[in-house]
Formats: structure tokens, C-alpha cells, sequence
């Protein structure tokens, strides 16, 4: 059986909020996960300028591929996750912004905070307490220990726990 390297993330944490915000007038937009589909994946590749190859993600049977869209604008994305569910955590292999919501110029704040929270609500429905895993890069385990409530687990390996878990979970998908 072939190994596949463990991918380092390096998604930001630029704002969690309620939402996603728009980062010139201030309002915040209602979002929605589901899953990617064929259909989808012809918009997220990179030479539209998605920064990995989510077609392999979506092939991928062990995977789950999520998107992150605002409520009745289903069709375009805003940001990518891929989970894969193991015997007692989720890890997440992947988390990207859409290119229009990265850098300084970006239109719309809170997508990766969105993801990951959305990555702990299917790991609590899994029966797993929130627990997420995933590999980060070196740089930015401190990055993810302060936003997230992460830890360092040992290499570049995270983890977050059932109480940041639960407050992420809190911030996005209240009721």
C-alpha cells in the first residue's frame, strides 16, 4: 500500500466571527457546508488559482471533500475542506480559502475559522468530542495554538480538543 505524505496546512486564521465577513463593507453573510461535486470540481483547480490539486482530494474514497458557500449564492465557493474520518479523531488533509478570500486583498474573512469548526462538528458526530487532527506547518503551530486553541502533539502534528472544539462549533453553527 503506497503512503501519501502528510500534507503541512497553512491556512490562516484571520478572523473567527459568526460568519464570513466581507472585508470591505463590514457585513457578515450566513454560510453553508456541503459536499463538493462533480460539478464543482471543474471550478477549483489550479489554474483558476487554487493552491492544491482537489481533484486527487475528491477521487480519493477515504476523503471527504467539503464546501464552504454563502447561503442562497450556492454557486461559488468561498473555501475547500478535506476530512478523512478515522477510528477516533477526524483529520483534516486539507483547508484552503477560495484565492479571492486570501492575502491583503481579500474579499471575505472567517472562511478557514468556518472550516475547521465545521471539521469539529463532524467529528462530535462521529462520536469522536471534537477531536481534529492535522499537520502544520512549522510556523504556524503557534498561529493555531493561539486562534484555534490547538496543540502540539509532537512534530508538526495538532490536535484540537473537545473544548475548543465545542467554542469553534459555538462561534459558527449556533442555533
Amino acid at each position: 500500500m503506497k503512503t501519501q505524505k502528510q500534507i503541512q496546512l497553512d491556512f490562516i486564521i484571520d478572523k473567527l466571527s459568526k460568519s464570513i465577513q466581507n472585508t470591505i463593507s463590514g457585513d457578515s453573510f450566513r454560510t453553508e457546508i456541503s459536499n463538493l461535486s462533480n460539478k464543482d470540481i471543474k471550478q477549483v483547480t489550479k489554474k483558476k488559482g487554487w493552491n492544491f490539486n482537489w481533484k486527487i482530494e475528491f477521487t480519493d474514497n477515504s476523503k471527504e471533500v467539503y464546501k464552504l458557500t454563502i447561503v442562497n449564492n450556492p454557486d461559488i465557493i468561498q473555501g475547500l475542506l478535506s476530512l478523512t474520518i478515522e477510528t477516533d479523531h477526524v483529520l483534516m488533509n486539507l483547508v484552503e480559502s477560495a484565492p479571492f478570500n486570501i492575502g491583503k486583498n481579500k474579499l471575505y474573512e472567517g472562511v478557514a475559522g468556518n472550516l475547521v469548526a465545521y471539521a469539529c462538528k463532524v467529528s462530535f458526530q462521529h462520536g469522536f468530542d471534537g477531536y481534529v487532527a492535522f499537520t502544520a506547518k512549522t510556523k504556524l503551530i503557534g498561529h493555531y495554538e493561539k486562534t484555534l486553541g490547538a496543540y502540539h502533539i509532537g512534530g508538526q502534528r495538532m490536535i484540537i480538543l473537545t473544548q475548543s472544539a465545542e467554542l469553534l462549533i459555538e462561534k459558527y453553527f449556533k442555533s
